[in-house]
């Protein structure tokens, strides 16, 4: 099966982010305990109002996008940031080897289906011809 490991990592990548989006309406997981400075953080994004819904409604939209392949870079592009973030924040606010392992295969999965479509994001890292 030719496809196969592009079907693993898209499972995988879309899977966990519409279990972890619809976790941020449906609230079915606890929330593990986290350093101050981390809790402070989401705390803040909390008390915006707005910030959680939107992104966890990016990533279940994401995830629909990357789950039915038919829209599999739109919903890399949307991932994105928020991967760059999950990342960055295990990274920095909450570091520690068993928080680190689900944004590193994460991450590995979003940039392997990019490799992998690389006819479509293979422009976006060329560099642009001057135009004036």
């Amino acid at each position: 099966m030719k496809n196969l490991p592009v079907l693993v990592a898209r499972f995988i990548l879309g899977g966990v982010f519409l279990i972890f989006g619809l976790n941020g309406f449906l609230h079915f997981m606890p929330m593990p305990p986290m350093p101050e400075q981390a809790g402070a953080f989401l705390g803040a994004l909390a008390g915006t109002g707005y910030m959680f819904p939107l992104i966890k409604g990016t990533e279940v939209v994401a995830a629909l996008l990357i789950l039915s392949g038919r829209f599999l870079p739109l919903g890399l592009v949307l991932l994105a940031p928020v991967m760059v973030n999950i990342l960055a924040f295990h990274l920095v606010l909450a570091p520690g080897v068993e928080g680190i392992a689900m944004p590193l295969v994460l991450t590995a999965a979003g940039i392997y289906l990019a490799v992998q479509n690389k006819a479509v994001f293979g422009p976006l890292v060329k560099p642009s011809k001057k135009t004036s």
